[in-house]
């Protein structure tokens, strides 16, 4: 049965909101991190969203280029082309060369991201490395009368461009409105109106983070970037671009002007946007004080957290949630989502130990269908979570003898478990306490508990009691069957 994802487009107006991808190459673009701090919460779901989708493709037979950029020059302070650039800011503090600074969070940020399986895109750009590219696209701008130069800096014409195309085409935005609430900022007079967005800026003389250029000792636009180099890397037109709900505006309705100008009017094929996380229904920040760190997750080392969460808790928690829903965190909901990955986790353990039988009163066939339905609907990854929590009942069922499977079915039950929870969802075979399932801790207990079984053919009731006793004291559960065992920890 071939399978086809259909996604939703964060462009559509209409009811057809999920549409097929029916190309088999698919070039998909994401924003990646501007690298000036540490990877935080907020990087999680993107990157574990667009993973999935990556995955997902892969495995329906897509021949995928996946391009996630690196930010390391451009983004500045209030993201409204005034302030300092965030790096260079951190390099002045820190007093390193800008470089420096972003190859320092650029590797924080792959460590930690690496810890949540996240597979590497195929190709990771960086912003500083595609000076030309981005300065060759502005002159395609400049050369088709929709940029304009002001004191050195090049701004998009944002008005001359709503006269005959859509400024708010993607997030719904209406021109007026915007001219009516942009509050005039530091460098804005220089410009036309104050929704104009910067192509290149002229860098003052304590701009540290500059280039040549036909118009001035400048550095290029934060939004330019993500179009420059999705068009070197994935040609003028391709399937998707992605990224977190924060960029739809104005990051992304800015690179939809820019492509229209530059290449055409239909430059991109999906818009998919992730949505975001809040802590305890607040929005995080650092003013508010609830600001977590990737590296606070997996080490406990922070006043809102009652305990260290494993990378696996904290993408099997994201994934619980519809990518496009918002998601508010707790220790509570990572601490439940902590207690349903063990249940699955050791649900598989318990698949692996069980031998089959030439009949079967449990069928298997309808529920693949139905998680690939789910994974079609628009990555559909709580409804897939629960068919597997639902089989999950099934295992235990036939572990306990209440129900048989068959060869058949019962390797159609593993793969669905290998196909959809490790594979597509990205889930690594381990619990949140790594150790106790480790492989050698299960061979160690399964050594112990065989000498027991002996003990008990040879009527050593003594010892068998023993072994049974120490192991349940340090939490391990022994099932005894005929003449065999399980054992499953506490």
């Amino acid at each position: 049965m071939e399978q086809k994802l259909n996604i939703y487009n964060s462009l559509s107006r209409t009811k057809e909101e999920f549409k097929p991808i029916n190309s088999p190459f698919v070039g998909m673009y994401v924003c990646g991190p501007t690298v000036y701090g540490d990877a935080h919460l907020g990087h999680a779901r993107p990157a574990i969203t667009f993973d999935v989708l990556f995955r997902y493709l892969k495995h329906l037979g897509y021949k995928v280029r996946y391009v996630r950029n690196i930010t390391d020059v451009g983004h500045l302070e209030n993201d409204a082309d005034s302030g300092e650039d965030k790096i260079a800011k951190k390099a002045k503090l820190e007093q390193l060369e800008p470089m420096e600074v972003a190859q320092n969070y650029i590797n924080r940020y792959h460590n930690d991201i690496h810890k949540l399986n996240v597979l590497d895109p195929s190709i990771e750009p960086h912003a500083s490395g595609h000076i030309i590219e981005q300065m060759e696209m502005i002159q395609k701008i400049i050369d088709a009368g929709y940029a304009y130069e002001s004191n050195g800096s090049i701004y998009f014409d944002v008005e001359k461009y709503s006269k005959k195309y859509n400024y708010g085409l993607l997030s719904g935005r209406i021109l007026d409105d915007l001219y009516s609430n942009t509050r005039e900022l530091d460098g804005q007079s220089e410009k036309k109106n104050s929704y104009d967005f910067a192509l290149w800026k002229k860098a003052n003389p304590e701009h540290i983070m500059r280039w040549n250029s036909p118009w001035s000792v400048g550095f290029p636009g934060w939004h330019l970037e993500c179009s420059a180099m999705g068009h070197k890397y994935l040609g003028e037109r391709f399937d998707i671009h992605g990224g977190g709900m924060d960029l739809l505006f104005p990051h992304h309705e800015c690179e939809i002007a820019q492509n229209t100008i530059a290449v055409g009017e239909k430059t991109i094929n999906y818009w998919v946007h992730n949505n975001m996380i809040t802590i305890n229904g607040q929005k995080m920040g650092k003013s508010l004080g609830n600001f977590i760190t990737l590296g606070d997750l997996f080490s406990g080392n922070n006043k809102i957290l009652e305990k260290e969460y494993s990378p696996m808790v904290i993408r099997f928690f994201i994934l619980q949630a519809h990518y496009r829903s918002t998601l508010d965190f707790s220790n509570e909901a990572l601490q439940a989502a902590e207690k349903g990955l063990n249940r699955l986790l050791k649900a598989y353990d318990t698949l692996l130990k069980i031998k089959p039988e030439n009949s079967s009163t449990t069928e298997i066939i309808e529920v693949q269908n139905k998680c690939y339905e789910a994974m079609n609907d628009d990555l559909n990854t709580p409804i897939v979570i629960s068919y597997l929590f639902d089989l999950t009942k099934s295992i235990n069922s036939i572990s306990d003898g209440k129900e048989k499977i068959d060869a058949k079915n019962l390797e159609l039950l593993k793969n669905i478990f290998d196909i959809f929870l490790f594979d597509i969802l990205g889930i690594t075979n381990e619990t949140a306490d790594n150790h106790n399932n480790s492989e050698m801790l299960n061979n160690i207990i399964d050594m112990v508990l065989n000498l027991r079984l002996q003990a008990k053919t040879n009527k050593d009731f003594t010892t068998s009691d023993f072994i049974r006793n120490e192991l349940q004291k340090n939490g391990i559960i022994v099932k005894d069957k005929k003449d065999s065992f399980e054992w499953e920890i506490e």
